[in-house]
């Protein structure tokens, strides 16, 4: 078997995953020298919180989710994401 590429450094996340829908990983992997691994103590990477919103609130929320077809849970958490990383 011919060497492996060399897995390019990626500047985030969506890089990486642009450039693994377009490549197939047996260019870059010798799978046949893989060992299963089985991760027993992975913990989830997020909590469940309650919230209690107003219910106009919360109805206005889903109708700028469904405006933007994502689901309310989902927007808000982008919403929230975006005002924790401003200043």
């Amino acid at each position: 078997m011919t060497r492996p590429k060399r897995v390019p450094a990626f500047a985030n996340e969506a890089e990486e995953r642009r450039f693994w829908e377009i490549h197939d990983s047996t260019d870059y992997v010798d799978w046949s020298t893989a060992e299963r691994v089985r991760m027993a103590n992975l913990e989830p990477s997020t909590s469940a919180i309650s919230l209690r919103l107003p219910l106009p609130l919360l109805e206005r929320i889903k109708i700028a989710a469904n405006k933007q077809d994502v689901p309310y849970q989902s927007l808000i958490k982008i919403w929230l994401a975006e005002k924790a990383a401003k200043p």
